[in-house]
């Protein structure tokens, strides 16, 4: 039988067996699932989904421009991250940078041409292997329960940070 009871040990509460079956569970799928959507991604449309997520970002922000640091804050990475993820985005032609006109030393992405072209053309496959890959495998209800989870994890991970 698994064990159900948490473990102390040193003072500490330890996950029972049936906690850690199930994190492992949650982790090695949300990993297949990331898996299989980036190479779907890729396949269809060139982009990688860390590109996506930026051409998501400046498509629904206004003027389709963000600041560098709101845009790494908005899709949750390091500064450092974005700027090399930005430069190979900048060389590709999907997003141009300037000097932000109110922030010095700040600077400003935005959305080209052809970025806007890129994710429009990315988008319908890319819904599309979503409600393949996870809409259509869950009952309304799990899709409930799977908000309800991923916003419990978001709101404990925030508070972490800022804490």
């Amino acid at each position: 039988m698994a064990e159900t009871t948490p473990v102390r040990r040193g003072g500490r509460q330890f996950p029972t067996a049936d906690e850690l079956r199930i994190w492992r569970d949650f982790i090695e799928t949300t990993a297949a699932l990331g898996s299989r959507l980036e190479s779907r991604l890729q396949s269809d449309s060139s982009l990688s989904t860390g590109d996506y997520a930026v051409l998501l970002a400046l498509s629904e922000a206004d003027g389709q421009s963000m600041r560098s640091s709101e845009l790494a804050a908005h899709i949750g990475w390091e500064r450092s991250r974005l700027s090399h993820h930005l430069g190979r985005m900048e060389r590709r032609g999907l997003i141009s940078r300037r000097e932000c006109p109110t922030v010095p030393r700040g600077a400003e992405v935005l959305l080209t041409a052809a970025g806007a072209e890129a994710f429009g053309g990315a988008t319908v496959p890319h819904l599309r292997a979503i409600r393949e890959l996870f809409v259509d495998a869950l009952t309304p209800a799990q899709i409930v329960a799977a908000g309800e989870i991923a916003a419990a994890l978001r709101v404990r991970l925030d508070a972490l940070r800022q804490g």
